[in-house]
């Protein structure tokens, strides 16, 4: 009886929590919009908030460009299609001059929110000031300098990049009115949408874009809010306070599998993956690393935790891309994990069940976060995993993490999840977690012979060789332990029925278009 009140006081708790949430949303939008008329549309999200670097929508901000192209307030010059191949948006075309001279040309017609035009001019001071303030951007792009002529554009850049293009589809890529400046983190850009308002960790207003170039939008006020919390956002779709929602957790989906509701599904390369940090004393063990890659059920994660939902990964990219298939990943083997640690004299001298060598107790540090939902449940699966063969598994899981995975010492694994071919090339994921520059490589990981096959990517543009060199790369990280890839998201996207036009994308980028519809 206890444990039936406790349970009903915490179902009425967070209902109660989310009262406020739902009520807010009614008052931006579904009561007062009635009243007028006008069609509203209010999204759930569990992902845009602080804690995954989106505390507000202006892309040269950290991964904040991720809500500005979500939320459709940015654009970018290209986009991917399903297939992840390049196709024109903003732009019209593009020329690759020389090995560091790219030519680009813009559509006529489009502007920005505000009505200014969205000319060369304008991308130009754009792109500039990205790479003025943005470092992941600067590194990634390698820009000279930039010319401007009416609609022309031409960009050169350091040293020879490939897929300078894919990059400038990287959400940091949305262009955006640099002249109307940044307000409370509310930026112009040329989508179907405009911010109005925007309160970190709690919500989103955003109203049609009366002078979109690429035609009407259906939707008049759009109102995200931020639902961090997975039974919170699936308690507010079953209300009704919710149109659809983005971020469910996999344990919720038979909630909705049903005629109430529309999933619309892709899989993706978002992984979800643990990086290690090589300033640990226990880490450098080659041993552990190794055990650790051993010791986790990614098959029982997949299949179990998250109903099948995912699936299992290998190297940093799904196999079925063309640079993810031909790697060799460890599978699970507890057994041999176990002889691996013995062999490397962790022992378990005290029958506690928890190996120690020197004097020292196999214990690891794992930071994680709760944002993404799945991402709580590795950590438990694999804490029960690398109990069954001697390694204590502290958990962190904390809206905190970054701050504590900046510093070198105090955590040994870091588990996240990560689109690892966001822009259509694999040079995406290296560049950004794996080389001794990366801006995301927490755990100073190091590899002399993956640095010269990263150069030698870099002045690649012949795309079979790039494939055939990042399945090199994958190998060489995967054979030093550095990272274990546990599984790849299929992510869904869950409405109402009488939503249209809301589309999963396999760059998980594009959510919120014109073609949205509500009746």
């Amino acid at each position: 009886m206890k444990k039936l009140v406790a349970m009903f006081l915490a179902l009425t708790l967070t209902a109660a929590t989310f009262v406020g949430c739902g009520t807010k949303a009614e008052n931006q939008t579904a009561d007062s919009s009635a009243e007028s008329g006008k069609k509203t549309f209010v999204f759930g999200d569990t992902t845009f908030n602080a804690e995954n670097e989106e505390a507000n929508i202006d892309p040269h901000d950290t991964y904040c460009g991720w809500a500005a192209i979500r939320y459709g307030v940015g654009e970018t010059l290209f986009k991917f299609n399903d297939n992840m191949e390049l196709e024109p948006w903003i732009a019209e075309s593009y020329e690759n001059i020389d090995e560091l001279t790219w030519k680009i040309t813009l559509k006529d017609g489009v502007t920005f929110s505000n009505g200014n035009p969205c000319d060369a001019e304008a991308v130009k001071a754009c792109i500039e000031d990205l790479v003025a303030v943005h470092e992941r951007a600067a590194g990634d792009l390698a820009i000279d300098s930039i010319e401007a002529d009416g609609l022309e554009l031409t960009i050169k850049t350091t040293t020879p990049k490939p897929t300078l293009i894919n990059y400038l589809c990287d959400p940091y890529g949305c262009i955006i009115d640099v002249t109307a400046g940044n307000a409370d983190g509310i930026v112009v850009g040329t989508g179907p949408f405009v911010a109005t308002e925007l309160v970190t960790d709690d919500h989103l207003n955003l109203v049609k874009n009366e002078n979109y170039w690429g035609g009407n939008v259906n939707i008049d006020e759009v109102t995200v809010l931020t639902i961090s919390d997975g039974d919170t956002l699936a308690m507010a779709l079953q209300n009704g306070d919710i149109d659809a929602a983005y971020g469910m957790a996999y344990a919720s989906y038979p909630l909705f599998e049903n005629d109430d509701y529309v999933f619309t599904s892709t899989a993706t390369s978002r992984a979800f993956y643990l990086q290690m940090n090589y300033n640990s004393d226990i880490i450098k063990d080659d041993a552990v690393r190794e055990a650790i890659a051993l010791g986790i059920d990614k098959e029982g994660f997949v299949n179990t935790l998250l109903n099948g939902y995912g699936y299992v990964g290998s190297g940093a990219f799904p196999d079925t891309f063309p640079f993810g298939a031909g790697v060799n990943a460890k599978e699970y083997d507890p057994e041999k994990a176990k002889e691996v640690l013995e062999a490397a004299g962790w022992v378990d001298t005290d029958g506690d069940g928890i190996r120690e060598k020197d004097g020292k107790t196999l214990t690891i540090n794992w930071v994680s976060y709760p944002s993404r939902q799945e991402l709580p449940l590795l950590a438990e699966s694999a804490q029960a995993n690398l109990k069954d063969i001697g390694i204590d598994v502290q958990l962190n899981v904390t809206a905190d993490h970054g701050t504590i995975v900046s510093e070198p010492t105090g955590w040994d694994v870091y588990a996240a999840a990560f689109v690892t071919a966001g822009i259509g090339d694999p040079m995406y994921f290296f560049s950004t977690h794996c080389l001794s520059d990366s801006t995301k490589n927490r755990g100073a990981y190091s590899n002399a012979k993956l640095e010269e096959l990263a150069q030698e990517m870099n002045n690649t543009f012949d795309v079979d060789e790039r494939n055939d060199l990042a399945v090199q790369m994958q190998q060489i990280i995967l054979d030093d332990d550095a990272f274990v890839f546990c599984s790849f998201l299929r992510m869904s996207m869950i409405s109402k029925t009488n939503v249209t036009g809301l589309t999963a994308h396999s760059s998980d980028y594009y959510e919120l278009t014109a073609e949205l519809d509500i009746n």
